[in-house]
């Protein structure tokens, strides 16, 4: 049975009703199989800076010092619900140490390739695919660049095309993903013989969910990344995956959305 590790971590986001993250991974949770699911406890608390340029990140450690834990209480690969994206970052970690040549696969509206240094929000979110490939506050790299893919990004500020246009990263954009093959033949190209993909929500189109915090038009559909997510194990070990992003206004409107949520997490798992 796969297992799931449910992380409603809010403390990464940059939106001003972060809570409702916590309340998302909390109602995809509810829809899992229950001896599957494993709660990781978050901080109450927003947490202090810490003077590293990363706001609430003392809360965020304490998140990701517990989500390693978890993670290293079992060999078997989890499914990560959170929460703000930002939690994958241990989770990409942890699956790097065990797979030396990883791939990580990112879909996300955003491109989340600040640093403390670019970001105007401080937020650890919009720095969550920079902290994959470079070193910070956050600790060493875990992937190469030149293994990651980033797809489904259409919203870009200056610094991070500037890291785009400066690293190995490849960016596919959400109108190639109809093609379920691309992320595979990426990924391929890549060396690696291993993979672990992160799914934000956001990477869909406002009119496939509505449940996101910061909603970007142009976006793909539920099918689209499914399929890509299932070719792509069936030519590479997938040995870890992640969703969030998942902040539904209401109870009502999480009933609306959770369909689509739930055809992704059957295709990571």
């Amino acid at each position: 049975m796969t297992r799931f590790l449910v992380v409603p971590q809010w403390q990464g986001s940059p939106a001003a009703r972060a809570m409702l993250l916590a309340e998302g991974a909390e109602a995809i949770a509810g829809d899992l199989p229950r001896a599957a699911r494993t709660p990781v406890e978050v901080p109450v608390e927003a947490g202090e800076s810490l003077e590293t340029g990363i706001r609430r990140f003392s809360a965020l450690t304490r998140v990701r010092d517990a989500v390693s834990e978890a993670l290293a209480a079992s060999s078997e690969p989890a499914v990560i619900v959170g929460g703000d994206c930002s939690v994958a970052v241990a989770a990409i970690a942890h699956a790097a140490g065990h797979h030396p040549d990883l791939a990580v696969v990112w879909f996300d509206a955003h491109a989340d390739l600040h640093s403390p240094q670019t970001s105007v929000s401080g937020a650890f979110a919009g720095m969550a695919l920079r902290a994959v490939f470079a070193d910070g506050p956050w600790g060493p790299a875990s992937v190469t660049a030149d293994r990651v893919v980033l797809a489904g990004a259409r919203e870009f500020d200056p610094a991070e095309e500037d890291v785009l246009r400066s690293s190995a990263v490849t960016h596919i954009p959400a109108d190639a993903l109809a093609d379920p093959a691309t992320i595979a033949d990426a990924v391929a190209a890549s060396g690696a013989d291993a993979v672990y993909v992160h799914v934000d929500l956001d990477v869909l189109d406002p009119a496939v969910l509505a449940g996101v915090s910061q909603a970007v038009p142009f976006g793909a559909r539920g099918e689209d990344i499914a399929g890509a997510v299932r070719e792509l194990r069936s030519r590479v070990p997938l040995v870890g995956s992640s969703i969030s992003g998942f902040a539904p206004a209401t109870p009502d409107a999480a009933v609306d959305d959770l369909g689509t949520i739930l055809r992704i997490v059957g295709a990571l798992a």
